[in-house]
């Protein structure tokens, strides 16, 4: 996107976060975008304090959570000075953990990257973690010899945990030989110039604080914030949208691998600033369905170091991290691959943010230039140079003319061994006549090709009658060679399949209330799931119509995409070989 947004996408914006605070959701709200490595717009709405003014992108709150990126990234820098090891058992940095129980007798002990990726086995404590925020050190000390419970051996769940971000405070005081917000201060903020960020409320100008509110019966009434205590690692920060797109900013500059001068002056490694966004844990799917602003149909998460990653099916990588405590919710998020990112603050009792902050970066990601004509579409924080080899190109250009005029010689010249050992070349042959003479004659330039990474591409063949998808991977050799390639081979018009296609389609664009008795599924299948599914679809994207093909056989599978009135969708069906029953139907969000 251009340094300067567009204007119609500032002012959805500004109604977006207004809305929200004039609904009720908070006495005040502060957000801020950031493009182009700057933060370029910025608004604030309602009061900072009930009858106070409204706040700015230099106005001060708690910003919760989203402190766990701070901890994080000291942790960091202090392993790239040497002064730890990720894999160092924390008993050797925090003398009350030596000796603890462990939940079985072959669990290993607690790590510093367990502590990191939230895999300790502590058990999830937000409503009691929350309120240990001002906890005295000594009385933490107490509380660590004392004991503390794990629920599950250290490396095998991951369970957001506040008490392992609390401990990652006392690693960084015993490696740094300094107090943990001493220690963040002198090798982040300071460097950053991040002035209107600490952990002491007495540190800033009450007339620039936000306070924080509950709401009651009566109101709103004003919450007293806990003082800057032993849990401050995993939630003690205050600061400001300035400050925090400077923050975010610098992280965001760790993609694509390259030069560390690309990244801008950081404190900390480029490398280290990208370990930060890399998945390090699965997190299981979650089971409710997306809503408008939060995970997308198809989203999977996963937990880096002090952040979030989710692999979006329409925008590839997004990285973020939420917080919420009595008083206060917020929410930073931003897109790797292009540096767009939001950052919401707002001074309620866990404040809804993360919704909020998801709509605005959607509506972003929307309103952004599609790639160039003929430049395909990079998907995620890919390696530099961030497109495709030339071999690729080339590669793609040579599978485009053997689909449309097969020969098994050319075949050889492009293709590593294991494609014909993998599936005959002439059954490649036939699929490919196949998926012409369904698609008609090839018609006019399709869309944009899309790479994963510079070894990857998909393209679209278009004929009069729609359009399938091409794909290939290159071999790690130099040169490389074309080591896998798929094609989709659309379905007949009059097949069982296109048939129970076109029935889930139909189903889901008229709300699907209730599951056809002629559309017989396979067991497990779980038809009331599938209906809620259809459902939730139809509410996000509206009424739908069939696009491109994106994969399949042509004979008992396929996946479609669904053209509707607010979003894209994939549909994947498959039959069993009889060509009867359902045994699949999967829906995903595309865009």
């Amino acid at each position: 996107m251009e340094e300067h947004l567009p204007p119609a996408v500032v002012a959805a914006a500004d109604e977006l976060v207004a809305d929200f605070q004039r609904s009720g959701g908070a006495p005040a709200v502060a957000y801020g975008i950031v493009a182009g490595g700057a933060l370029r717009h910025t608004g604030g709405y309602g009061q900072r304090w009930l009858g106070g003014p409204a706040p700015d992108a230099g106005t001060v709150f708690r910003i919760a959570s989203m402190t766990k990126s701070f901890t994080a990234a000291a942790v960091l820098a202090l392993r790239d000075d040497g002064a730890l090891r990720l894999d160092d058992p924390v008993g050797r940095l925090v003398p009350e953990l030596r000796g603890m129980r462990q939940v079985s007798a072959d669990a290993p002990d607690i790590t510093v990257r367990h502590l990191l990726t939230m895999t300790a086995g502590f058990p999830t404590d937000d409503p009691w973690g929350d309120r240990q925020q001002g906890l005295p050190l000594a009385e933490f000390a107490t509380l660590l010899r004392r004991g503390v419970r794990q629920a599950w051996a250290p490396g095998t769940v991951f369970e957001y945990s506040n008490l392992g971000y609390a401990l990652l405070g006392q690693v960084v005081a015993a490696a740094a030989g300094a107090s943990y917000q001493d220690a963040v201060a002198s090798r982040l903020l300071g460097p950053l110039s991040l002035d209107r960020t600490g952990y002491e409320l007495a540190d800033f100008d009450p007339a620039g604080l936000a306070r924080g509110y509950q709401r009651g019966a009566a109101g709103w009434a004003e919450l007293v914030p806990d003082g800057n205590g032993a849990f401050a690692p995993m939630g003690g920060v205050f600061s400001c949208v300035r400050d925090l797109a400077r923050w975010v900013t610098g992280l965001a500059a760790g993609f694509p691998a390259g030069a560390e001068a690309d990244g801008g002056p950081h404190p900390l490694r480029r490398a280290s600033r990208r370990e930060m966004q890399l998945p390090q844990v699965a997190i299981p799917p979650y089971p409710a369905l997306p809503l408008p602003g939060g995970a997308g149909l198809g989203s999977q998460f996963s937990y880096g170091f002090g952040l979030f990653i989710e692999e979006h099916p329409a925008w590839g990588r997004l990285v973020f991290h939420g917080g919420g405590y009595p008083g206060f919710g917020s929410h930073m998020r931003w897109h790797p691959a292009s540096g767009l990112a939001v950052v919401v603050l707002a001074n309620s009792t866990y404040a809804a943010a993360h919704p909020l902050a998801g709509q605005l970066l959607d509506a972003l990601l929307r309103a952004a230039p599609a790639a160039p004509a003929g430049q395909p579409r990079a998907r995620g924080p890919v390696p530099a140079p961030g497109t495709p080899w030339p071999e690729t190109r080339q590669a793609q250009q040579a599978v485009d003319e053997l689909l449309r005029s097969w020969d098994d010689a050319a075949a050889d010249r492009i293709f590593s061994p294991n494609v014909a050992q993998d599936e005959p070349y002439a059954a490649r042959r036939e699929k490919a006549a196949l998926a012409w003479q369904r698609l008609g004659p090839p018609g006019g330039a399709a869309r944009p090709a899309e790479s994963d990474s510079p070894a990857h591409l998909r393209w679209w063949l278009r004929g009069e009658r729609g359009e399938a998808a091409v794909e290939i991977k290159l071999t790690p050799e130099d040169p490389p060679r074309v080591q896998a390639l798929s094609l989709a081979v659309p379905p007949a018009w009059d097949s069982p399949l296109w048939q129970r296609t076109q029935a889930l389609i139909s189903l889901l664009n008229a709300g699907a209330s209730g599951w056809p008795a002629d559309l017989p599924v396979a067991e497990p299948m779980d038809t009331a799931v599938l209906v809620r599914r259809l459902r939730m679809a139809r509410a996000w994207a509206g009424r739908c119509r069939a696009g491109a093909f994106s994969s399949g056989n042509g004979r008992n599978s396929v996946t479609v995409e669904l053209t509707g009135e607010h979003a894209r969708l994939s549909l994947a069906v498959q039959l069993d070989q009889a060509q009867r029953v359902l045994r699949r139907v999967d829906i995903a969000l595309l865009s």
